[in-house]
């Protein structure tokens, strides 16, 4: 269990009593589906609802013996029904049942990520906005390259977040299906009427066809959205432990008061919380690779899947819960320093505004080969020393010839660079 896990909501989802009750909800839907349709008795259906119930403790006793969970749990069940109970899972097999029961598991354990998700974006966009103007260097391949602010990289991880959300959406309708087409989906003890009927009363669609069981390549695609949500979060998480480095020093994630970043450095304070994030995205990932060796099942359904979906799905539905709330709080409560980011912006003196001279040059008739010799050459001797980047542009005689001193300031102007980044912030929020 992820290490003080303190949001059960998810838990109870695939604990066992939850799902004997999806379970339940299944056989009861079939039951009245059939009534309706005078396939069984009226009176029988409603003993039914009224009395069926069933007790965990000894479900696992029945099993122990029968070797049959679904079994186990019927036989539960009818012992409490009496002898209505021989109309329960009349014309089902074990899977119309367990499928039909682990989407609705499945559609709620999504349904509380998005919720988490929609407050994860609402984290990053409230210090977005704060920080829209908070200047920084951008890096490329981990060195500086030209002038951004704080605000533009948390928009982009908002609109990652987002398409999260909306792929987690697409994952959840494509799983909120259920099937009661028996033991090789022909339909040969019920119709599809009271399949349709069954599901219908619980929000599931009927699988236009299946095997006994409903294919798995949904149950894939659902984990892969799980996966990449979580690697999403690996992702920011892995920005802030670069920007929290001592040589760096521009984001720290929260230190609580009393928190010990070591025990041997009593100075040390550790981005601790990302790497979590970073250990717990490479098992999600894991999970999708079970995920996707579960689609392929001999002939009309083997049961290699079963045992593998019942540690994948409570695990990665848990592990991505724990890693959003985990980093929501990491991300609302994250120390940030713009003189350090001033700081690291001004260290290349000057040197990330080479591509505008390089452009600028250009349009003063300059071919772009010669230009970026030029400025090359002004920028390698900067980074060895041999001067300052701006006085070393102006000393060449090539540069000098076609640029005069206002047009280099103009290349070296902050706000230049910057001044799109309203409307980046429309295109990422709308007009908020």
């Amino acid at each position: 269990m992820i290490p003080r896990y303190s949001r059960p909501e998810m838990a109870r989802i695939w604990e066992d009593e939850r799902k004997f009750q999806r379970w339940l909800d299944v056989e009861l839907a079939a039951c009245d589906a059939l009534a309706d349709r005078g396939l069984i008795p009226k009176q029988a259906a409603a003993s039914i609802r009224a009395r069926a119930r069933f007790d965990v403790k000894r479900v696992k006793e029945i099993e122990a013996t029968v070797q049959h969970d679904v079994i186990a749990f019927i036989n539960n069940v009818a012992e409490n029904v009496g002898p209505d109970a021989w109309y329960i899972h009349l014309g089902l097999t074990s899977n119309d049942v367990v499928d039909s029961a682990q989407a609705l598991q499945m559609v709620e354990a999504a349904e509380l990520l998005i919720k988490g998700l929609e407050g994860l974006a609402d984290a990053i966009k409230t210090r977005a906005f704060e920080h829209k103007d908070t200047v920084m260097v951008g890096r490329t391949h981990g060195v500086h390259a030209e002038p951004m602010t704080f605000g533009l990289k948390l928009a982009l991880w908002h609109s990652e977040v987002r398409r999260n959300i909306d792929r987690l959406a697409a994952a959840r309708r494509r799983v909120a299906v259920g099937k009661l087409s028996g033991a090789v989906g022909t339909f040969a003890h019920i119709g599809p009427d009271v399949e349709a009927a069954a599901l219908g009363s619980l929000g599931l669609e009927p699988v236009p066809i299946s095997s006994q069981v409903v294919q798995r390549d949904r149950h894939a695609e659902y984990v892969a959205a799980l996966a990449i949500a979580a690697t999403s979060i690996e992702k920011f998480a892995t920005e802030i432990r670069h920007l929290q480095r001592t040589e760096v020093g521009e984001v720290e994630e929260p230190f609580g008061a009393g928190q010990k970043g070591s025990s041997a450095m009593p100075h040390k304070r550790n981005p601790i919380g990302c790497e979590q994030m970073s250990g717990l995205a490479r098992l999600v990932r894991g999970y999708l690779h079970v995920a996707l060796e579960n689609i392929p099942l001999w002939h009309e359904r083997d049961i290699s899947h079963s045992s593998a979906e019942r540690i994948v799905l409570p695990d990665a539905t848990i592990l991505l819960d724990y890693m959003v709330h985990r980093f929501t709080r990491i991300v609302s409560g994250m120390v940030v320093r713009p003189e350090a980011m001033r700081r690291n912006l001004e260290r290349s003196g000057g040197l990330i505004y080479s591509g505008t001279v390089l452009l600028e040059l250009a349009r003063k008739g300059a071919t772009r080969d010669d230009a970026y010799g030029w400025v090359q050459k002004a920028a390698m001797a900067a980074q060895d020393g041999k001067g300052d980047f701006k006085t070393l542009l102006k000393k060449d005689p090539q540069i000098s010839a076609r640029l005069a001193a206002e047009d280099l300031d103009r290349c070296f102007d902050l706000k230049h660079h910057l001044r799109h980044v309203d409307d980046l912030f429309k295109r990422a929020f709308g007009r908020a």
